[in-house]
């Protein structure tokens, strides 16, 4: 059965506020990997922004949309060495 788009985008939204809350910059700030971190972050908290104004508007597939690029960016980060989570993390791909 096909999950449901509003608990899919509801799930999405917890999933990335839980990703920010867990990403700690890996990079000294001011350098350019640090910049970087700064970017993806800010990134993935203004997508988590944009997701949560059109959940609040009734639409919840640009809502799933934003939640989705706002974990990518945030994903990518964390591959890429920019951020640390804890090893034992379910919400990264490592």
């Amino acid at each position: 059965m096909p999950a449901d788009l509003v608990e899919k985008t509801d799930r999405y939204g917890e999933m990335l506020t839980d990703a920010l809350a867990e990403a700690e910059a890996a990079v000294p700030p001011g350098t350019p990997l640090g910049n970087a971190a700064a970017e993806c972050r800010k990134m993935a908290e203004s997508y988590l922004d944009d997701g949560r104004h059109f959940r609040e508007e009734g639409d919840p597939v640009n809502a799933l949309a934003s939640f989705s690029y706002g974990y990518g960016w945030l994903d990518a980060g964390v591959r890429m060495g920019l951020f640390e989570v804890p090893e034992d993390s379910r919400l990264f791909t490592m």
